[in-house]
């Protein structure tokens, strides 16, 4: 955490609201006399923080989280003006990091309990998880505060100190985090934020004191902090992007089916590593199934996020909006049809992040806009003859997030479930995390877990007791 009176670096990074391309706000990027500072804190905090029974701990965490709860409605708001959330969903975020929060909390107990193996004479023996130190946690812009949770809130829970590093586009985003562990009264330098630019991030990984981080952003993203790490055989959990699909066989309930797939589609303008982009639907309900999906896509209010019926607000600036446009003109040119007109969302503009959402049919995986991920309100959709090329299209991606099914039969979707390469499957539902659950992806899509008591593997460090007891 930043001090007031420290020197202040030239270096400064800024967020341009996509509510209207204004300045949001500026924070001054850290100083290496701060970082320095904050890690010293973190560590002496740390020694002191990992002395407390779990209980303790959970009883501040749990104050962190009603601390930042309290202020849902300006969380709310924050998050329209920095990255173009509509006011109307934001408190889901804000809801979302309590469940997840205090799930991950009354999972500890259990997650962090004692590992004894069956009884031998003469001996003790367990194993012990032990906390790593200072963890960094590196979180992105498109759902800030929910990413951040993943690892802050067990991290915590484990004994570790914590940094975290927000996106430019969210800095308020870990300062609202901090804010609340202060009102909670966690111990002075155990929970840091500090703003950081790509160089300086790098740096901090590279650090000696750092042993873990947590990483949530693009596969590029990853690919620069596992080089930066490689070589300190340090836990690095990477959660990266997705080109997730779903897949409506012939008997799923196409009402359910459509409202489901559509909000896993275009919620969050598409923004989402979880999102669906990718549609395969059984030949003998195609037609009728694309018609649901456009009629629940049109439902959609495209429009300023802070009004409270816009649904579907900008992407988060002018640059991303560009790719899908691109995206989705090339798979245009090669044959593709869109069933949604422009113009039936009018607050649309060419050359902003105010971008209309649209559903392409007659796509092929030699479109981009099929392969490649888009990260905004745009999905193609495929008809499929059976199971079999469902799977074999579902699989067709360097990625692998999560896939859904959309089926009323139980069995069917386990055994496709198996077949289908991605780190979770849902049937008749998507674009959801269940903390109780490993949230985990497969391929380009990252390495490690997070969530679940499995989560609290990479963040803490096994080690085994072995007594033999005296005489």
């Amino acid at each position: 955490m930043s001090s007031p009176n420290a020197a202040r670096s030239p270096d400064r990074m800024t967020c341009i609201s996509p509510v209207d391309g204004e300045v949001y706000l500026e924070r001054a990027t850290a100083t290496a006399q701060e970082v320095e500072a904050a890690l010293i804190r973190a560590q002496q905090a740390q020694l002191e923080w990992q002395a407390l029974q779990i209980e303790e701990r959970a009883v501040l965490c749990n104050a962190l989280v009603d601390a930042f709860q309290a202020q849902a409605d300006r969380h709310a708001l924050e998050l329209a003006w920095q990255m173009g959330r509509p006011v109307c969903f934001g408190g889901g975020e804000i809801n979302g990091f309590g469940e997840r929060a205090r799930s991950m909390i009354e999972q500890a107990g259990a997650a962090l309990a004692d590992i004894e193996p069956p009884p031998r004479a003469g001996f003790r023996r367990f194993i012990r998880r032990t906390p790593l130190g200072v963890l960094l946690t590196i979180a992105p812009w498109n759902y800030p505060y929910l990413t951040a949770v993943n690892s802050v809130i067990p991290g915590l829970m484990a004994g570790n100190a914590v940094l975290l590093k927000h996106s430019h586009q969210t800095p308020l985003c870990a300062e609202r985090i901090i804010e609340a562990g202060l009102a909670a009264g966690l111990p002075a330098g155990l929970l840091q934020f500090l703003h950081l630019d790509r160089r300086q991030t790098t740096a901090l990984v590279q650090d000696a004191r750092i042993a873990g981080v947590s990483f949530t952003g693009s596969v590029a993203g990853g690919e620069q902090i596992e080089r930066a790490a490689a070589g300190r055989f340090i836990p690095v959990g990477l959660e990266l992007g997705g080109k997730d699909p779903a897949y409506v066989r012939a008997d799923a309930d196409l009402e359910t089916a459509a409202a489901g797939i559509a909000d896993g589609a275009f919620f969050n303008s598409g923004q989402s590593c979880c999102g669906i982009e990718r549609i395969y639907v059984h030949t003998s309900c195609y037609a009728a199934f694309t018609d649901a999906l456009v009629g629940e896509a049109r439902k959609l209010r495209l429009g300023n996020p802070l009004e409270p019926e816009t649904t579907l607000g900008p992407m988060v600036r002018t640059a991303a909006a560009e790719l899908v446009r691109e995206q989705t003109a090339a798979a245009l040119q090669q044959g593709a049809r869109g069933l949604l007109d422009g113009q039936d969302f009018p607050a649309a503009r060419e050359q902003s992040p105010y971008l209309a959402p649209q559903i392409l049919v007659d796509v092929t995986h030699e479109m981009a806009v099929m392969r490649d991920e888009s990260f905004g309100p745009v999905v193609g959709v495929m008809a499929v003859a059976d199971d079999n090329e469902a799977v074999r299209l579902m699989n067709d991606s360097t990625l692998g997030l999560t896939a859904s099914i959309w089926s009323r039969d139980v069995e069917v979707a386990l055994r496709l479930g198996d077949a289908i390469t991605a780190g979770t499957v849902f049937l008749n539902r998507c674009d959801y995390l269940d903390p109780e659950l490993a949230w985990t992806g497969v391929r380009n899509s990252g390495r490690g877990c997070s969530l679940s008591t499995l989560g609290y593997g990479q963040l803490t460090q096994a080690k085994s007791f072995h007594f033999r007891l005296p005489e």
